[in-house]
Formats: structure tokens, C-alpha cells, sequence
């Protein structure tokens, strides 16, 4: 079974295609196994969707597992892009029989299109695991619908948008919750309570939280790292590695903890600076990952 990313790039000529991608030299590479050639062929790896597929492409090589395969629209945040790969969505997800999981990533949130891509996975064959992220996730939450998701991977000022039950948009989250008066724990509760958070949650902070809805089932704060938190694109990182355990068949808690330290380890491993690029600490994925089988913290409730 495959699993799917769907993102976007910031360039308005890409073409809408699907693919299954690798990493290579710094860049995403199309396999050419998509109904139609993705142009360019190779895309570079700064942060984004790109990244996200890059790291989810080197867990899943580590692991022994086939690539995963990325729908992709170009977008530079007029929505045009993004809307056409909903529409894509809405035809095909019905016919799909091939799809373990989703991750939904950068994409213009629109919440008509977000209502019709859940239709169409309802009348899935079988339903996938839902993982979302970024613009998608401010959909699924805009539209009542969060709790149709198996994962969301918020940072701390995401979370903030989804315990705002008001918020239309992360830009309009009340002062109140972006103060810093409210905690993780308070702010994991009201998104609960308000339907603004999904099943479970990856809370990517100083501290990383591992959460089953507002019960914090494990935290993650080593290896420290405080360069990773100048480098752009970290927080993909860690969507694209929970996604190719889970696409491998790692339960969730295990697999987001996982995703967590390997991705603390990576910039550890890559002797992260202010000044790295998020390709340069993806090669290191599958050494962490190896590590990890070891040192993972176990997981548990720790309310």
C-alpha cells in the first residue's frame, strides 16, 4: 500500500501531477511513474512540501519501504493551484484502492474544497490514515471537521489557532492564547472541547508533545539542538518522518515519538548552525533512525 503527500510548490507553471519521488544531491527527484512526466523533473529542497517528501523518501528508504508518492500542484498563494488539486481529489480518491495514508501539507486553504476531498474519501474502498499539516490543517479545522483526522502536527502558535474556536484563520487567533498565559495542556483542552484538534497530535516545540486528544502521552526534548530552531523547514522534517513510519505500519505514539528524536538526532548528526539548510540535515534521517530503535523514550501518559 502507498502512501500519498499532498502539497504544493511555489511556482504557478508546475503542472498538476502525481508521482512517486526520491532524494537526491539536495533535491526531490521524479521517478516517472505518473501518468503523466512532473515538470521539472527535480525540485530543490529548502523547505515546504519539498522537504516533507524528502524526509518522508529517506525514512522510508531506511526502512526497506517503497517511495512515497506525492501529488503536486504549483502555487504561490493566489489558490488556483491548490483548488485543482482538490478537484483532482474529489474525482480520483474514490477509485483508489492503492492508499494506506494521506499527508495533506502546504496547500491554500479553502474550505468548499476541503468539504469535497472529505466526500470523496468517505467513499474510499477502505479509508486511509489522515495526516495533516499547514494550510490543510487550518482547513480541516475552519470547517468542523478536525476530528475526521487521525494526526495533526501543529507548532505551538498553530495550536493556538486550533484551541481558538473563533479564529476563521491562524492570522486572527486571539492575543489571549498567543500571550504565552495559556499552556500546552490549556491550549490542547480548549481545542479539544471547541472540535479543533484530531485524534492525535504532534505538538512541535522546545518541547515536542505526543497527545491522544488532550492526554499528553509523551514528550520529547532531546537531544537539544537550539540551532534547529533558525532553520526553516525543521517542523516538515518531522511531518515527513511521522509519515513513513506510519506509512511503514508503526503505530501512531510510537511513531510520532520516533519521528520526534530522529529528527533532534538528524540536526545533531548534520552539526546544525543558524546558517543549515534542511537538505543538508536530511541525509542524516536514516543514521537517527537507527539510533532510535534505541533510545526512544517509552511511551506513556505523562499528564
Amino acid at each position: 500500500m502507498a502512501w500519498l503527500i499532498c502539497g504544493s510548490v511555489p511556482d504557478e507553471a508546475f503542472s498538476l501531477c502525481e508521482d512517486a519521488w526520491d532524494f537526491e544531491d539536495g533535491s526531490i527527484v521524479s521517478l516517472g511513474s505518473g501518468e503523466k512526466d512532473c515538470s521539472p523533473a527535480r525540485l530543490p529542497v529548502r523547505r515546504g512540501t519539498p522537504a516533507l517528501i524528502a524526509a518522508c523518501a529517506c525514512t522510508l528508504k531506511a526502512l526497506g519501504g517503497e517511495p512515497p508518492r506525492a501529488l503536486l500542484c504549483g502555487d504561490a498563494g493566489r489558490g488556483r493551484g491548490s483548488r485543482a488539486l482538490y478537484r483532482r481529489l474529489e474525482a480520483k480518491l474514490p477509485e483508489r484502492h492503492d492508499l494506506a495514508g494521506i499527508t495533506f501539507h502546504y496547500l491554500f486553504p479553502d474550505i468548499d474544497g476541503h468539504g469535497r476531498v472529505l466526500a470523496g474519501i468517505e467513499a474510499m474502498p477502505s479509508r486511509p490514515l489522515l495526516v495533516a499539516d499547514a494550510g490543510f490543517m487550518y482547513a480541516a479545522k475552519m470547517s468542523g471537521f478536525a476530528s475526521a483526522y487521525d494526526l495533526f502536527t501543529p507548532d505551538l502558535g498553530e495550536l493556538a489557532f486550533l484551541a481558538d474556536e473563533q479564529a476563521p484563520h491562524p492570522f486572527y487567533t486571539r492575543g489571549f492564547l498567543l500571550s504565552g498565559q495559556q499552556s500546552p495542556q490549556q491550549m490542547l483542552t480548549l481545542a479539544c472541547q471547541g472540535s479543533g484538534a484530531s485524534r492525535w497530535l504532534l505538538v512541535k516545540g522546545a518541547k515536542d508533545l505526543i497527545c491522544q486528544g488532550d492526554l499528553v502521552l509523551a514528550s520529547v526534548s532531546e537531544p537539544q539542538v537550539p540551532a534547529l530552531e533558525a532553520v526553516g523547514g525543521t517542523g516538515d522534517i518531522v511531518t515527513g518522518i511521522v509519515s513513513g513510519l506510519l506509512a511503514h505500519g508503526m503505530p501512531m505514539p510510537e511513531a510520532c515519538t520516533m519521528a520526534c528524536w530522529a529528527a533532534r538526532r538528524a540536526g545533531e548528526l548534520a552539526c546544525a548552525t543558524p546558517a543549515t539548510q534542511v537538505a543538508d540535515i536530511i541525509p542524516s534521517i536514516p543514521q537517527a533512525l537507527h539510533e532510535a530503535m534505541g533510545h526512544m523514550p517509552r511511551v506513556r501518559s505523562v499528564r
